[in-house]
């Protein structure tokens, strides 16, 4: 059974989301605000957090930060504001998706249950080592050496570079990297990749002007450019 945190500090959403979780087969447990949503994180290690944004004390955009030092887990952002920028600031540090409110119940859990059909890493298993004039991208291990210098990435920016450093030169679109690295079944903006990308070549010294390693498509998406070691 996979197992879902619900962490908001309205009773009646946590309650609402936890019914029709319930009723698709997750176990649920709930945090009412960011310090009980860390220690729930560290006890029970749930497969996905649904997390509110707006909540008083550590808001939902610090919980993230702040777990993304010790967990991969997958997280979709639920938010009251809908300007694109809160999106993107959230989906910049780590977050799977997001739904704003007010929102179905009915989605969240369809949202839930695309994210969760990621299965992350699995589609790495047993491809070895890309090695490339300054970068090493170690598939099996899950690692990432720039210039012979181990570098931290978050799970989806390393998802995101080996989908492109496994085959260089091949431009993917927008909705192909989506479809490869985040499912078919994706609901959100597809400008999630954009906030990926930036996060990514930022990571790796990169520079969008004048690539080394991951190239903007106009209009269409992006390639790998990185030369074989």
């Amino acid at each position: 059974m996979r197992r879902v945190l619900v962490v908001d500090d309205e009773p009646h959403i946590r309650a609402v989301l936890r019914g029709y979780l319930e009723a698709d087969g997750f176990a649920v447990s709930e945090a009412a605000d960011g310090e009980a949503a860390l220690r729930r994180l560290r006890e029970d290690a749930p497969d996905l957090v649904l997390l509110d944004v707006m909540m008083p004390g550590i808001d939902g955009l610090e919980v993230l930060r702040q777990l993304r030092a010790f967990s991969d887990v997958y997280v979709i952002l639920v938010t009251a504001r809908a300007e694109e920028v809160d999106k993107l600031v959230g989906l910049g540090v780590g977050a799977d998706d997001y739904v704003t409110k007010p929102f179905s119940p009915r989605e969240v859990a369809a949202r839930v249950k695309a994210v969760l059909r990621r299965d992350r890493g699995a589609r790495d298993a047993g491809a070895g080592v890309l090695r490339f004039e300054g970068l090493t991208v170690d598939q099996d291990g899950r690692e990432v050496q720039v210039d012979g210098t181990s570098v931290a990435l978050s799970a989806l920016e390393f998802d995101v570079l080996a989908a492109l450093a496994d085959t260089p030169g091949r431009v993917f679109s927008r909705r192909q990297l989506l479809e490869r690295v985040w499912g078919y079944d994706f609901f959100g903006d597809e400008r999630v990749v954009d906030v990926h990308i930036r996060s990514l070549r930022a990571r790796l010294g990169d520079d969008a002007a004048n690539p080394r390693l991951i190239a903007t498509v106009r209009g269409v998406g992006y390639k790998f450019v990185g030369r074989p070691a």
